[in-house]
């Protein structure tokens, strides 16, 4: 008999409360205690394991007493007392296991996604020409006025700017809790729908821009030989049209031999603060590279419903005329199109989300 999401969910934080007792008895290790390297790895996965055992250790407390009222009420030979009691307590610790179960739930599904405080996120013009970059430009402002709204930081890292105010690409930093959770899911093709500011005969095109997202864990652990392993390309910075905007030698290229993974920065005047976000920029994309490769099977139930966050694939319609939004991968169709572009994205976040949770769930 198959067993229920429920029964899963208790069976993996069993497993999970095993996992941290085993990590504290090592920590407790004489030897392992002088070892300063292993006890702080020790020491960070039983803190991560933490969030999830403590509550299910209340849960399991609440669970015992729920089967105990309930074996009461079954037994005939109980006092008649305290069975009445245990009638009288049954609906209540129904109930608190159900919110229990529930908060174990959302963070059981979103314990991973939690961890990663900071994100890389990139939006490029895809095909449309100059209205693909005037898109790329909506998109790049509609995400930073939902990051405010979230209280997340903000920092800009590279831009390429398009000859009419649009954007041929952009590179960011989103910094705060829950940044991932809220950004994770934007990843692939978005495609837009209207009349487009270069039309003269108010006929409708569709454009597209692309957004990649990256995880920026808090410490990289990626060996690059900078050296050895990547070529650096330097020029003079340039602006739209080619148009050289120093006459120093700023701009950084910098090229991964290994996977053929470029990172282009000009955004700063200075070679060294460029040089530095390019580093930056290509740790994050080959950590990515290499986690994508070594997780493609454990990734393989989040892909199903968010995509593989493949740039060619697109995930959602932005349809100006009929004001309408629709994410393909979970068949939403919203018409708040104005109020999302202005950063209130919340409820297509939310949707995502439950449908990712549902999905985690099932594949436990």
């Amino acid at each position: 008999m198959a067993q229920t999401v429920d029964e899963k969910l208790l069976a993996k934080l069993e497993e999970l409360s095993t996992r941290k007792a085993h990590l504290d008895a090592q920590m407790s290790d004489p030897d392992i205690a002088t070892d300063h390297l292993r006890i702080t790895a020790l020491a960070k996965e039983s803190a991560k394991l933490r969030y999830l055992t403590d509550p299910y250790r209340v849960l399991r407390t609440t669970l015992q007493s729920l089967k105990e009222a309930r074996a009461l009420i079954h037994d005939a030979a109980a006092d008649a007392d305290l069975r009445e009691l245990a009638h009288e307590e049954l609906p209540e610790l129904e109930d608190e296991y159900e919110k229990q179960m529930d908060s174990l739930k959302d963070r059981v599904v979103s314990a991973d996604d939690a961890a990663i405080p900071s994100l890389i996120l990139e939006v490029r013009a895809g095909t449309g020409g100059d209205e693909a970059a005037l898109f790329a430009r909506d998109l790049y402002e509609m995400y930073l006025r939902f990051a405010q709204l979230r209280k997340f930081k903000i920092e800009v890292l590279d831009q390429s700017l398009g000859d009419m105010g649009g954007l041929k690409e952009i590179v960011l930093n989103v910094r705060g809790a829950g940044a991932w959770q809220a950004f994770g899911y934007e990843g692939g093709g978005h495609r837009v729908q209207r009349v487009p500011e270069t039309e003269a005969q108010g006929r409708i095109h569709t454009s597209a821009a692309t957004v990649a997202v990256y995880p920026e864990p808090e410490e990289l652990n990626i060996d690059i030989n900078w050296d050895t392993d990547v070529e650096e390309h330097v020029s003079r910075s340039s602006g739209p049209g080619g148009q050289k905007v120093n006459k120093t030698s700023s701009a950084i290229l910098l090229v991964h031999t290994e996977t053929g993974i470029t990172v282009s920065m000009q955004d700063e005047k200075s070679q060294h603060k460029n040089r530095a976000k390019a580093r930056r920029i290509m740790t994050t994309r080959l950590l990515d590279h290499h986690q994508k490769q070594q997780n493609a099977e454990l990734d393989s139930a989040r892909k199903t419903m968010i995509g593989s966050g493949d740039r060619s694939q697109r995930i959602r319609t932005y349809n100006f005329p009929q004001n309408r939004c629709t994410d393909h991968r979970i068949g939403l169709t919203l018409y708040s199109l104005d109020r999302i572009m202005l950063g209130q994205l919340d409820e297509l976040v939310e949707a995502l989300q439950t449908h990712d949770k549902e999905q985690r769930l099932q594949n436990l």
